[in-house]
């Protein structure tokens, strides 16, 4: 089924000035004005696809001219079967999501959001109070993170910081003014991609009432956190403050796709990855999934045509964007998934179409072959990374597969305890925006955290803020991080861009050669245990069995093996 929302945001950089077509005259109209993303035929001429969508009633609102996607507005009943019955037009769908940040249990408020699985257990635990060694930042002994990919000053930290490497956050934005962000933040050649969306089809809050008259946010402003997390944990620099992240001299570029609420519509994230490869980007991190449809199918018997053209649109469009990137020298790292799901298995999806794009729009079971396809992380060219808890097992939500993980990297797993109980410093800390945590109640009005999820700290008169969370999404930037460390060693001077660049094809050996090979557990159906609270107090024990597949060397669970920071920096 088709997606209706707003309109799309046109920026500056690689998408192209408006083009305004007039509608055909003979076409019949409806009166209500819809949108869809258009892909031109590939090898054609954007002339030809031009024509075809005035011909069809359409008027392009945004262009990707590097990859041929547009953004059309129209009235016509008909465009769609018109302007895809075109030799100029390989797809027409409605401008449709394609992806989801996760968001973090404490940020229901402003905005109306689906929790990620990988959320929904962060709340209820005990903060721990560990301090840091004089040479380390104040909050380095929360991070066992870092420590398990030795991505310290001991570590990573002696060979390689990322010097001269920029790091794209394709994600919901990023608080660029963030104490332990702003030094290594870019806000000149940071773009905002996207349109706040206040309600869906439905009525149902999506992004909630605009935050400025335009409804696009600042570039140095994230109000959903997510982003932030990512690019804290990527590059928070090296200044008695907080934590440090990978590569804390790395260049933060806040490339946003993302709306408030974590949805990733088709035209801004193709936009983010093209821009990206026109700028100099070396590396970006994409922390979302695919949806409305969660695997995108190009002829599955359970959906309509329109459903089924819609989805191979999105498919398409994706890869040319991930192609364009990838040969303009990014490095492309992706999330693995939080459904704790085998994508090299059949399985059943019932929570797709989960966005309403139109009145009364509602998900529908399907069966899943494993030839469907997740977007951006089983995208050619991309870097699957799986999540890892405390004690290095895979994480009890992480998404697998043989052939389907690349590597894997710490996201966390609160239930990696000993007593299988919630414990919220086995989750990964990283910043968080100050008026996030201001708007959701979780500081008291001293400024001090009244939740164990938030952490404050503090340098003569300046603090930041850090938040908790768990997620494959947390485990993927750890990863761009080291892909950073890579560029930094590897990397030859960017004459057109300045800093560095390396071939994406090296850096990626870079990572796989020096993981650290993690075998299946034995048995290999591992069965995961949690003691979940309930709000009487009590605790229900939940149980999930999930099967590695492959070789110590190379499996379902952990790929090539778990990133090693201080391999990568040091050249071995």
């Amino acid at each position: 089924m088709f997606r209706y929302v707003t309109r799309a945001a046109v920026v500056a950089g690689s998408v192209a000035g408006l083009l305004w077509v007039a509608a055909s005259p003979g076409t019949a109209t409806s009166g209500q004005e819809r949108q869809f993303v258009v892909l031109y035929a590939q090898g054609g001429s954007a002339e030809a696809a031009h024509a075809a969508i005035a011909a069809a009633g359409g008027t392009v609102i945004s262009e990707n001219a590097a990859i041929g996607v547009a953004t059309v507005t129209t009235k016509s009943d008909s465009f769609q079967a018109a302007a895809g019955a075109s030799a100029a037009i390989q797809g027409v769908a409605r401008s449709t999501v394609i992806g989801r940040a996760p968001q973090d249990v404490a940020a229901i408020g402003k905005v109306s959001v689906k929790l990620d699985p990988a959320q929904a257990d962060l709340q209820g635990a005990s903060a721990g109070n560990e301090k840091a060694d004089k040479k380390q930042e104040p909050l380095a002994g929360l991070q066992w993170d870092m420590q398990q990919i030795g991505a310290t000053a001991d570590g990573s930290q002696r060979y390689q910081q990322g010097t001269g490497v920029r790091v794209g956050i394709i994600d919901t934005g990023v608080d660029g003014t963030h104490p332990d962000i702003a030094h290594n933040f870019d806000k000149a050649l940071s773009r905002n991609f996207t349109t706040d969306i206040p309600v869906d089809a439905n009525g149902a809050t999506v992004d909630g009432p605009c935050e400025h008259p335009s409804c696009v946010d600042p570039v140095d402003e994230d109000d959903n956190g997510h982003g932030t997390h990512v690019a804290s944990e990527i590059a928070s620099p090296v200044n008695k403050l907080g934590i440090a992240g990978i590569a804390p001299k790395a260049t933060i570029v806040n490339l946003r796709a993302g709306q408030d609420s974590g949805y990733f519509f088709l035209q801004p994230t193709v936009d983010a990855l093209t821009y990206a490869g026109d700028h100099g980007i070396d590396v970006v991190n994409m922390s979302f999934y695919v949806d409305p449809w969660l695997f995108n199918c190009a002829d599955n018997p359970a959906d309509s045509p329109e459903a089924q053209a819609e989805q191979r649109t999105v498919v398409t469009a994706m890869q040319r964007a991930l192609d364009y990137a990838y040969n303009h020298g990014v490095t492309l790292v992706a999330a693995a998934g939080n459904g704790a799901t085998d994508y090299t298995k059949t399985i059943v999806d019932s929570s797709s179409p989960d966005f309403a794009g139109v009145p009364g729009e509602a998900p529908y079971s399907r069966t899943i072959p494993a030839s469907c396809t997740s977007m951006p992380s089983e995208g050619n060219h991309v870097l699957s990374v799986t999540s890892t808890g405390i004690t290095k097992r895979k994480a009890y939500y992480s998404d697998y597969g043989n052939g389907y993980a690349d590597l894997s990297a710490p996201g966390g797993d609160v239930y990696d305890t000993a007593d299988n109980k919630r414990d919220i410093t086995k989750a990964i800390l990283a910043a968080y925006p100050k008026h996030l945590a201001e708007e959701r109640g979780q500081l008291n009005p001293d400024g001090t955290p009244n939740t164990p999820s938030v952490v404050r700290s503090c340098d003569k008169q300046v603090c930041g803020y850090y938040q908790y969370l768990q997620g494959t999404s947390m485990a993927s930037p750890h990863a761009a991080g080291v892909a950073a460390l890579a560029v930094s060693r590897l990397g030859v001077s960017d004459l057109v861009n300045g800093g560095k660049m390396a071939s994406p094809a090296a850096v990626e050996q870079a990572l796989r050669s020096t993981a650290t090979d993690t075998p299946c557990p034995t048995p290999a159906a591992f069965t995961y245990t949690r003691q979940v609270q309930q709000p009487d107090g009590s605790f229900v024990t939940v149980t999930s069995t999930q099967t590695c597949e492959g070789t110590p060397t190379n499996n379902g669970f952990f790929g090539d093996g778990i990133i090693n920071a201080t391999k990568v920096a040091r050249g071995h």
